[in-house]
């Protein structure tokens, strides 16, 4: 408990490279499944890049129109990460390799200690690959078509329900 009494919630960060693509529907995504398990109280979840193009930017056209498409809500305004949150930070979800490592020597140097985990690692098909494996990593869709934003969309939701039941299940601190 906090000193007003009110409970600390378990707060997740979705992290890709701009902000813009690929972390803004892993947050949708996420909220979204969290809120269907009644999670809501006990569990936030935001995101952020760790590169500063599109800072004040919204999300991508593409990938709200992928979201509107498969119903999700959303309201984004991009965000760069950095080491002064890290405290606050229960859960780092990195979409790619470099974004792990990126995030890998963003705590070395800031001495916090949030979980680092790659998204798909959560995908129950691919959680035997040691992070950060390849194979964990959600492709950038920004200079592709519509169909990458639907690929990433389906890799995010098959990891956004293994979180969820983790969450469920007591496998992560909520």
């Amino acid at each position: 408990m906090t000193p007003d009494d009110t409970p600390t919630r378990y707060r997740i960060t979705v992290v890709c490279l701009g902000n813009i693509c690929r972390s803004p529907i892993g947050e949708a995504v996420l909220r979204t499944r969290i809120e269907a398990a009644g999670l809501t109280a006990s569990v936030c979840v935001d995101s952020a890049g760790t590169g500063d193009w599109h800072l004040g930017h919204g999300a991508d056209p593409r990938a709200l129109s992928t979201l509107d498409a498969a119903g999700y809500d959303h309201d984004h305004v991009a965000r760069q990460i950095s080491a002064s949150w890290l405290d606050d930070i229960d859960l780092l979800l990195a979409m790619d390799e470099a974004n792990y490592r990126d995030l890998q020597r963003m705590l070395a140097r800031s001495g916090a200690s949030p979980a680092l985990r790659m998204m798909r690692s959560f995908d129950p098909a691919l959680s035997d690959l040691p992070e950060p494996h390849p194979d964990l990593a959600v492709p950038d869709p920004y200079y592709g078509g519509p169909e990458g934003f639907a690929e990433v969309l389906q890799m995010i939701e098959k990891a956004a329900d293994g979180i969820v039941d983790d969450l469920l299940g007591g496998r992560l601190g909520a």
